[in-house]
């Protein structure tokens, strides 16, 4: 019997072969850590929005420091948190062991994606030294070409050049997807999860560039002058707004499409079933790809557009729902007298899907223009965003990161711990931002700081909420940084999971497999004659 080679951990212990490492388990770890630093100053900064919406008077910040702490906030979580965390952590880690390979397919393109990531990331933290931009994170313009105090060019350089990243680690996903599959791997035997991140990876590609040239116009108009979106120069405002969410509302599943592929791999494991109709669920990520392209214009329903363009994009918009529904459904099918594992990444699958059922269908009462209409720019749609990013996205990745921890660094974490973890989540999440759909519909509207007594009830209870919940999202540097030091060593299979990744050491070899194996059976092929778990 032969011994199983080095992890990837041992192939070098100094800085210098980390920084300069094209193991892509190694670039995903590096991205775990960057990732994890700007959630915290994300989650920072929604703690002093937060703290200063106690009071209707907003006594802890000014205006103009109320309106650059909300657009920290979500410079940071969309572009530094919610679009990298999951395909560059877990879909860099994970996609060439679930399809049989031994890396992605531009190892050192790979390496450059963190780097530029970790440039755009300190063009943003360079941002909030100097003091920080008050446009919010959609970079509306004339506010952002013309009258803004902020700086608004070095943030739009921050995200431009993030956003190469995500091009590059998106065209990486794609052609290693086609090309490095492992023989009998065809499309049919792909796990969910890298069907969800090919999806991902087509937006990546298509849609980015549009944002890049978007901010490029915004740099051109306030340093020069060019009348692009100011009215008085010949410009059209509207414009930005066609144009930032063309991109922007299919980055919405840039950020969720993930998500779902990791729940499907979840909840298959937490089932021990095969996924209730596989071809329908891989099919339904193409198809919220597709169709998320032709949605932006709900977020205009009240900027003028024609009524005929609205009544389009509310269909359309009722439409991209149909393949969401498609995963939820089949998810429930899966299950469905299944003997369901209660250990903590399968709690958060369960939350999520509570969670994005409550988003998407308040998601479904914005398409309608006669609602729409009414609770547009209240807090109804914060907490509609929130339900699917936060309570969606973020629950994903906390199921993913305690399913896959133990693969990754080979080390169990307390499962009792997780399970608090996940519970305490749940609870804190609603009482956060359960009550901002009660503020939506009296009228409250998002980004105000200063508002009228009455709503002071539903944001003290949302600001408690906002507590909990941070406290929550810190407990697992606690247990599962113990759990590199003093945690029980993983087996290659600890949660009785089907999928190449479980077939190899945990954490495994730098080359992933001794062998390249070929690929025989179906996908999440469970013994349906055993209850033994592990």
């Amino acid at each position: 019997m032969t011994a199983n080679p080095p992890s990837y951990l041992n192939a070098g212990h100094t800085i210098r072969s980390w920084l300069l490492t094209t193991d892509h388990k190694r670039i995903a770890v590096l991205y775990l850590v960057s990732v994890t630093f700007f959630f915290l100053v994300g989650g920072a900064a929604a703690g002093l929005v937060r703290a200063d919406l106690l009071t209707p008077e907003g006594d802890l910040l000014t205006n103009e420091g109320y309106n650059r702490a909300f657009t920290l906030h979500g410079v940071i979580m969309v572009w530094f948190f919610l679009i990298p965390s999951i395909p560059n952590v877990f879909g860099n880690f994970l996609i060439p062991l679930m399809i049989g390979a031994r890396d992605l397919a531009f190892p050192r393109l790979n390496l450059l994606s963190w780097y530029i990531y970790i440039l755009g990331g300190l063009f943003t933290l360079i941002v909030l030294l100097v003091g920080g931009v008050d446009t919010g994170w959609t970079f509306y313009t004339p506010l952002s070409s013309m009258f803004s105090n902020g700086n608004v060019v070095l943030v739009a350089a921050a995200v431009f050049i993030v956003g190469f990243s995500s091009i590059l680690t998106g065209l990486n996903f794609i052609v290693t997807i086609h090309r490095l599959r492992a023989p009998g791997m065809g499309w049919g035997r792909m796990p969910l999860f890298v069907w969800s991140h090919y999806a991902t990876s087509i937006i990546l590609v298509l849609a980015t560039p549009v944002l890049s040239i978007t901010l490029v116009l915004i740099a051109a108009e306030r340093l020069f002058g060019l009348g692009i979106f100011d009215p008085s120069l010949g410009g059209d405002p509207l414009l930005f707004q066609h144009l930032f969410w063309f991109y922007s509302h299919p980055a919405v599943y840039i950020m969720v499409l993930p998500a779902l592929g990791v729940i499907s791999e979840l909840v298959a494991a937490a089932a021990r079933k095969p996924v209730f109709g596989y071809s329908f669920v891989a099919g339904s990520s193409i198809a919220i790809a597709i169709i998320g392209f032709f949605v932006w214009g709900h977020h205009m329903f009240v900027s003028g557009q024609s009524m005929y363009a609205s009544a389009v994009f509310s269909f359309l918009s009722l439409a991209v729902a149909v393949p969401s529904g498609i995963k939820v459904y089949n998810w429930t099918a899966t299950l469905y007298k299944g003997n369901i594992l209660l250990d903590p990444p399968f709690l958060f699958a369960m939350s999520f899907i509570g969670l994005f059922v409550v988003g998407g269908l308040t998601g479904l009462a914005l398409a309608m223009l006669s609602i729409d209409v009414h609770v547009h720019d209240t807090y109804f749609v914060v907490a509609h965003f929130h339900y699917i990013m936060v309570g969606g996205t973020i629950s994903a990745y906390f199921g993913a990161l305690h399913f896959w921890w133990p693969k990754m660094f080979g080390r169990m974490y307390p499962l009792t711990w997780g399970r608090i973890t996940a519970a305490t989540i749940f609870f804190g999440f609603n009482l956060t931002f359960f009550p901002q759909f009660i503020l939506g519909f009296l009228g409250m509207p998002r980004r105000y700081h200063v508002y009228a007594p009455e709503f002071q009830t539903l944001h003290v209870l949302s600001s408690a909420g906002s507590t909990l919940l941070g406290l929550a999202y810190l407990l697992p540097f606690v247990y599962l940084g113990y759990s590199l030091v003093a945690g029980k060593r993983a087996s290659a299979n600890p949660w009785g999971a089907t999928g190449l990744e479980w077939t190899v050491p945990s954490p495994p070899p730098k080359h992933n497999f001794v062998e390249i194996p070929t690929v025989t059976g179906r996908p999440y092929d469970y013994p349906v004659d055993k209850e033994d778990r592990r």
